[in-house]
């Protein structure tokens, strides 16, 4: 049995939304779409899907890590204008949990050291597993399908 660790869910931060949003450009300095939500579209700023007609950004993101080779840029939806934010950042996110998704886990340098899928029924002891591993700093939560990033995932400041 794997011992629970505590952990802090990172949606993309606020500041780096606010800068999206102002300048419209991203992390490749490529332009930022503007989409009107069919509904279901994974949203990054508060960590839920998007519910038809919501206005919202599609962009390139270079998640979290340090850089290097491992450091990668993918798209990202997140609102138009700032919304509050994830239920909670000291869960797993609640509308997301039953979903599939890979846990790529990162070390220091950035270098990706080891990773699991889980089926979303128990989230949390693949986390607790990975974050075990005294070399690991970070997750992240990317899509099955598409690879697309989801949320980083850190050890609970004790």
């Amino acid at each position: 049995m794997t011992t629970l660790i505590g952990f802090v869910v990172r949606p993309i931060s606020a500041d780096l939304l606010d800068t999206v949003r102002r300048d419209r450009r991203d992390a490749a300095d490529r332009p930022v779409e503007a989409a009107t939500a069919a509904g279901g579209e994974p949203l990054r700023c508060c960590l839920r899907d998007a519910t038809p007609g919501e206005e919202l950004l599609l962009f390139g993101y270079a998640p979290p890590v340090a850089a290097g080779a491992y450091r990668e840029i993918g798209p990202v939806f997140v609102h138009t204008l700032p919304c509050s934010g994830p239920e909670s950042i000291g869960s797993y996110p609640a509308a997301w949990r039953g979903r599939e998704q890979v846990l790529r886990a990162y070390d220091r340098q950035g270098r990706i050291h080891g990773g699991r899928r889980h089926t979303g029924g128990d989230p949390e002891s693949v986390i607790a597993e990975l974050l075990a591993d005294p070399a690991v700093c970070q997750l992240h939560s990317r899509n099955v399908v598409y690879g697309c990033y989801m949320f980083a995932v850190e050890r609970a400041e004790e």
